[in-house]
């Protein structure tokens, strides 16, 4: 088997609202198909990069829709597991009117919080060469452990381990337990895709993106620290023990009409791992990622947006 991609995370549903506006105001809800590791799974196959996903969806309707959603975009279904006695994930959205969203889950007990250590064993991660996992799974039920566990041997089997902290206050008891169990988590990573006030809240000093992101680095493991900036672009800093070397580099975005930034940073996710795979250096890689985010904004939902490989060319072109 060759070396690959594995993603590692939740899949649940995003009900999108017909409108902008708080959510107690809004009356219509689209259902849409989410969860950061799966929008970043299904972006890596819009751009021609099918992972495997290990992720854990209820055996309720809303799991079989979500379970036919990824298998349509062609994910393998040998990681993605149907829980019988526990529910979906449901997270409600609400955006303002420039397309800025914020999250209500419905999360208790829930199948991606059931994820259990050890599924993906030794010998499965040896033949992976890229691991990301993102911060959502370790915030509650056993699905801490098991994604502490599989970057623990993600890193020891010599993969790729890039991870997002992805913080959603609603899920954490305070910052200062995200901080210590994501701080747990970043002891196996080689590259963290964050936000800056994500990396202020993990205790990273600095007075801009790039400041934050050069704490990351000096502080190790990990090499690459990347900063996403929303509309202004991103900004990453590389360790000489970087397989793309030293850099620091910066990027302003992308102009485009803004529809939707739900699964906008995964997107840049995939796109920036896609491109480090490619062998591009940082600087390209961040482009590129910036690109494929900028045109998931341009349509409503998360996995419905995702831009393909063309669609990325093409703004790429017209730069």
């Amino acid at each position: 088997m060759s070396r690959d991609i594995l993603v590692a995370g939740e899949t649940l549903i995003d009900w999108v609202p017909e409108r902008s506006g708080p959510l107690e105001d809004v009356a219509g809800f689209e259902r849409r198909p989410g969860g950061a590791p799966a929008n970043v799974a299904v972006a890596l196959a819009r751009l021609g990069e099918p992972p495997l996903f290990w992720t854990r969806v209820g055996a309720d309707p809303f799991g079989r829709y979500l379970e036919r959603t990824l298998a349509d975009h062609e994910i393998p279904d040998r990681f993605v597991e149907r829980d019988p006695a526990a529910k979906t994930t449901l997270a409600f959205v609400t955006h303002d009117e420039g397309g800025e969203r914020e999250f209500t889950f419905y999360r208790d007990g829930t199948a991606d919080t059931r994820l259990e250590p050890g599924r993906i064993d030794d010998a499965t991660l040896s033949d992976w060469e890229w691991v990301h996992a993102g911060g959502v799974t370790l915030s509650s039920g056993s699905a801490r452990e098991a994604t502490l566990d599989l970057l623990e041997r993600a890193a020891a089997a010599d993969c790729t381990v890039s991870f997002d902290p992805n913080l959603r206050s609603e899920l954490w008891p305070d910052e200062e337990t995200f901080a210590t169990v994501v701080g747990e988590a970043l002891a196996h990573v080689d590259i963290c895709l964050a936000t800056g006030p994500e990396l202020a809240a993990l205790g990273y000093d600095g007075d801009s993106p790039t400041a934050l992101a050069r704490a990351a680095v000096e502080r190790g493991p990990v090499h690459t620290a990347v900063v996403t900036r929303g509309a202004a672009g991103a900004v990453a800093v590389a360790s000489a023990d970087a397989p793309w070397g030293e850099a620091a580099v910066e990027h302003p975005g992308f102009a485009v009409e803004t529809v939707d930034t739900t699964g906008a940073g995964d997107a840049f996710v995939a796109g920036a791992i896609a491109a480090l795979r490619d062998g591009d250096d940082l600087e390209a890689a961040i482009t590129v990622a910036n690109a494929v985010g900028a045109r998931a904004t341009t349509a409503a939902g998360g996995m419905t947006a995702l831009p393909t490989r063309a669609e990325v060319a093409a703004l790429l072109e017209a730069e």
